[in-house]
C-alpha cells in the first residue's frame, strides 16, 4: 500500500471537512496538514494549490475525515481518494474519551495516523515507458485539424486524418465530428458536450476539459451550490438542482439555460 502512494505528490487537505459545518471545526484541518507534513508528505490546503497540481489534479490525494462519534467517545479515520474519488487508502480509526472536543479530536487523529507513520512514504515520478530501438512507435493521434471535409456539398464526404507523425492516413465515406473544441472556439460555442473537469482555485473553481483547456471560471457565493461565472461576456450561474448542473444567462434580453457535465 505505501508503494501505492509513492505514486502521488501531495495531499490535499480541505478547510472544512464534510463531518463539519464550519471551517478548521475543532482545528481538524490544521491538524491533518500538519501531521502530513510531519511524515514525509507534502499537503495543501485545497484553495492553494501549487501550478503543477492546478494542471493535473491527479498528482494529489483528497483527504477527508470520517467521523463516527458517540455520544461517550470521538472516533474519527482519514480517508484518501485520487482525482477520480477512488479510495485509495484508509487508516485505522481513531478513538478518544477525552470530553474537550479539541483535545478529544487531536488525540483521535494522532491514533489514527499510526497507519500513515509506519509507510515510509516517499513520492516517486512516474517514468515514461522506456522505447528499445527497432520496436514499433505507437501511433500518436493529433486533433488539431483533426476533421477535414474535401466536398462540403455532396451527401457523403471523404474524410481525411493526420494519424502518425509519419502522415499515416486513413478514410472514411463519412464525416467524424470532433469530439475536442479548439481553444478559440471556447465561449462561442455550447460546452454542454465535454465533460468538465472542476479544480480548486481561489474563491471557486475552474472548469477544465480533456485537452486539458479552462472553458469557464465559477466564483463561490453564500449559498451552497451555486456559483457565479462569466460567459460569452454576460454575467451568469451555475447553480445544481436534482443532482445535475445547469449554466443560466441572458443573451439578447433572452434567458437560456444549458446543462453542465461536471466531474468535481
Amino acid at each position: 500500500m505505501s508503494s501505492q502512494l509513492n505514486d502521488y505528490k501531495y495531499i490535499i487537505v480541505p478547510k472544512k471537512f464534510d463531518a463539519f459545518k464550519t471551517e478548521n471545526r475543532h482545528q481538524t484541518s490544521t491538524m491533518v496538514k500538519h501531521l502530513f507534513n510531519q511524515n514525509g508528505f507534502t499537503a495543501v490546503y485545497e484553495d492553494a494549490l501549487p501550478d503543477d497540481l492546478i494542471n493535473n489534479r491527479c498528482l494529489g490525494l483528497l483527504v477527508n475525515l470520517e467521523d463516527t462519534s458517540s455520544l461517550f467517545s470521538t472516533k474519527t479515520a482519514l480517508i484518501l481518494k485520487d482525482c477520480q474519488s477512488i479510495e485509495i487508502f484508509r487508516t485505522t480509526e481513531g478513538k478518544s474519551k477525552i470530553k474537550e472536543y479539541k483535545g478529544a479530536y487531536r488525540e483521535a487523529i494522532n491514533e489514527a495516523f499510526v497507519s500513515i507513520k509506519g509507510l515510509d512514504y516517499k513520492y516517486v515520478p512516474k517514468k515514461e515507458e522506456v522505447k528499445e530501438v527497432g520496436q514499433e512507435q505507437p501511433i500518436t493521434v493529433s486533433f488539431k485539424d483533426d476533421v477535414k471535409s474535401l466536398d462540403q456539398e455532396k451527401s457523403e464526404k471523404i474524410v481525411v486524418q493526420e494519424a502518425t507523425t509519419e502522415n499515416q492516413t486513413f478514410k472514411s465515406v463519412k464525416p467524424v465530428p470532433s469530439s475536442i473544441q479548439r481553444a478559440e472556439n471556447v465561449g462561442k460555442e455550447s460546452v454542454v458536450s465535454r465533460l468538465l473537469y472542476a479544480q480548486p482555485i481561489e474563491n471557486g473553481y475552474q472548469l477544465v476539459d480533456s485537452t486539458p483547456k479552462v472553458v469557464l471560471k465559477i466564483v463561490e457565493t453564500s449559498v451552497e451550490n451555486i456559483f457565479l461565472v462569466d460567459f460569452k461576456g454576460k454575467n451568469g450561474v451555475v447553480f445544481k438542482k436534482e443532482d445535475k448542473w445547469f449554466l443560466e444567462y441572458t443573451e439578447n434580453g433572452e434567458k437560456k439555460l444549458e446543462e453542465l457535465n461536471i466531474k468535481f
